[in-house]
């Protein structure tokens, strides 16, 4: 046994793709594909010299960001959709579905595709949360195309993704569900989180028990130019919650918490038996380099709470969920990358498991 770990996905874009994207029309231009293919083939390069047992393309090719990649460019929808503010004052929106029905324009395992092409490591793919997508629907119905047939065509298209990204080989699919704190700022009675809880739960509910158990949940606070959208929401208020979704793995952002302590607690009294808790031990918004023994004391602090065999280490969040964000240096996401790799290692000798 050892301890695993693996990154949650996006990895800053580099400046000459950021400046294409700016200029291009639609994200999914053909003339884009040699910046996309330097940058995945570039970010894999780098993945693999961090000695990470697992890796992603990076996000380099999800058109827009991590949360609409799926849908950017639809022409049923609009871009005066739901607002994301964050605290640094900056808003994302995303877009309104004007009518029906409901498909995805892209699947991600067009980017395992991408990303194979340059390695034979596992490759962990990341894809968007039904509850997520759900903020698509108007609050006022749409004619002819009712909010349950929207909701039955979401959940299918879900459910396809994952299946295609299995049938690519994906090592792990894991769905980003960072709307999960912010429903409770939103709505701090807990009836938003909980409608987005049962949704998502239709969807896992599809899969077989080992199917599962290659699905992960990521919770954050949101990353985005060095803010977040909901650090100042409880985590008490969303990990009893988060524990009841039906997957094998949760990635839990833990290191940009200020009392890690007391969330480890909460995540050793809700954590399942056959559930495996990825924490965060690495920040991306922190612009500070985390050391090998930083990190390894991290993971020592998590393994007294957390059994050794339902432990796992992991960034906070993506480096650069956006396409546009250049807060973090890709030099920088790297360091921290390999900082987790190195302390996750260190840790583990420390604690017998290697």
């Amino acid at each position: 046994m050892t301890i695993p770990t693996e990154p949650i996905g996006s990895i800053p874009r580099p400046v000459s793709l950021i400046n294409a994207l700016e200029t291009a029309g639609d994200y999914a231009d053909p003339s884009l594909d040699p910046l996309y293919d330097a940058a995945i083939k570039d970010t894999v390069e780098r993945f693999e010299q961090t000695c990470s047992p697992v890796i992603t393309d990076g996000e380099q090719r999800k058109y827009h960001n991590f949360w609409t990649y799926c849908v950017h460019g639809l022409p049923n929808t609009s871009p005066e959709g739901f607002k994301i503010p964050f605290v640094a004052g900056h808003v994302r929106r995303m877009p309104r579905l004007t009518k029906g029905p409901f498909h995805y324009r892209f699947y991600a395992d067009r980017f395992l595709d991408s990303a194979r092409r340059y390695t034979n490591k596992p490759l962990k793919q990341a894809v968007i949360s039904p509850s997520a997508l759900s903020l698509m629907y108007p609050a006022e119905e749409i004619p002819g195309y009712t909010r349950q047939q929207f909701i039955d065509d979401l959940l299918h298209e879900h459910e396809t993704e994952i299946r295609r990204c299995f049938a690519k080989g994906a090592f792990k699919v894991q769905v980003d569900f960072t709307e999960g704190r912010f429903a409770v700022k939103l709505d701090p009675s807990g009836h938003l989180l909980n409608s987005f809880i049962g949704l998502n739960n239709l969807v896992l509910s599809r899969f077989t028990d080992e199917e599962r158990k290659k699905i992960a949940i990521h919770t954050c606070p949101g990353g985005d130019r060095d803010s977040t959208h909901s650090a100042d929401v409880d985590y008490a208020d969303l990990l009893p919650s988060l524990f009841e979704l039906r997957a094998g793995n949760f990635c839990i952002a833990l290191a940009g918490e200020t009392d890690r302590t007391r969330v480890l607690k909460i995540i050793r009294q809700y954590l399942k038996p056959d559930q495996v808790a990825f924490v965060g031990v690495v920040s991306p918004i922190d612009p500070h380099i985390d050391t090998p023994e930083e990190v390894r004391d991290r993971v020592l602090e998590a393994a007294k709470y957390i059994p050794l065999d339902q432990l796992g280490t992991t960034d906070d969040c993506g480096f650069a969920p956006f396409s546009d964000d250049v807060s973090t240096p890709r030099e920088t996401a790297f360091a921290k990358i390999k900082a987790r790799v190195e302390g996750t290692k260190l840790a583990a000798a420390v604690l017998g498991v290697q």
